[in-house]
């Protein structure tokens, strides 16, 4: 019980923070849009650089947290795809309904898992962020050409570069090559990184909290609740049963279970009000899934511990 409150009441509080600092126009709006690209572009890819540079390869079981993976993507999918004629939302709902059940943020995640595992957490937390973060993409990106709402259909090419291009995949990347080829973290660089990625959770909370939209809960209640269903609560369940026939068991199971679990990014506004998605309801999914995680996530930890 010690570690679960030393896990999720921080994490929560320094949400509830964010929160707090915009409603009283503590800082600009151009401060939070400011945070959130140094946390994404800077802080959270020192922290993956970090902890995949660093940890011992041998013993993360990748491939099953990648069959996990995979068939939790694909549950959460499928389920969104029942949402069209069940609930018929139009277009532009439906892609911001499917962001909700399959994006996560990332930053809870890693805010949880230091306390709950330590470094073989963090480790742990990497490697699912370099495995969810290129699939999660791909699809997001054929919904939105799919339903006609990004203006164009990107080939393959295109979808390739965004995934490529996305920094926290090039921090994964870059830290299992200096891992693999035995070079690690040159002398004085890694310090530097320890002290950048230190800064992601906090800053990145706050500016979670920071762009909660709590005048936009009663928007399509219906619909919500149906991505809250399938996001915090069936993709979780799922990826339990399918890390098991995989083969994971303790941290990796927990780590795996409450990735997937995690409430959506709040990048998926941006993204959606890029591509032609309902910005609105997105920001409504986007609040509704951290207040409800709030209770659901601490479940699944009670549950896999």
């Amino acid at each position: 019980m010690q570690s679960l409150l030393d896990a999720f009441v921080p994490a929560i509080g320094l949400i509830l923070f964010g929160q707090l600092c915009r409603r009283r126009a503590w800082f600009s709006p151009a401060f939070w849009a400011d945070a959130e690209r140094l946390v994404f572009y800077v802080f959270l890819p020192a922290l993956l650089l970090v902890a995949t540079a660093t940890v011992e390869l041998t013993r993360l079981p990748v491939a099953g947290l990648l069959g996990a993976v995979l068939v939790g993507l694909a549950a959460g999918t499928l389920a969104c795809l029942a949402l069209w004629p069940a609930l018929r939302p139009d277009a532009a709902g439906w892609s911001s309904a499917l962001q909700g059940g399959i994006r996560f943020n990332n930053l809870v995640g890693f805010a949880l898992t230091a306390p709950l595992f330590g470094a073989e957490g963090v480790a742990l937390a990497a490697v699912m962020v370099g495995l969810m973060v290129p699939p999660i993409n791909v699809i997001c990106v054929v919904a939105f050409a799919g339903a006609g709402l990004s203006g164009r259909r990107p080939g393959v090419l295109g979808m390739a570069m965004q995934v490529v291009k996305n920094p926290l995949i090039l921090s994964c990347v870059g830290g299992l090559a200096l891992n693999v080829l035995g070079i690690g973290l040159p002398a004085g660089v890694g310090p530097i990184l320890r002290a950048l990625g230190q800064g992601a959770v906090a800053l990145g909370l706050m500016a979670v909290g920071a762009a909660l939209t709590l005048g936009a809960l009663t928007s399509r209640p219906l619909l919500q609740l149906a991505v809250l269903g399938i996001k915090l609560v069936l993709v979780p369940a799922v990826v339990w049963g399918a890390g098991r026939v995989f083969g994971l068991e303790g941290a990796a199971l927990a780590v795996a279970v409450l990735f997937m679990g995690l409430p959506t990014a709040s990048s998926s506004y941006i993204m959606a009000r890029q591509m032609g998605g309902d910005a609105p309801l997105m920001a409504a999914l986007t609040t509704t899934e951290h207040l409800a995680a709030v209770l659901t996530l601490p479940l699944w930890i009670a549950l896999l511990r």
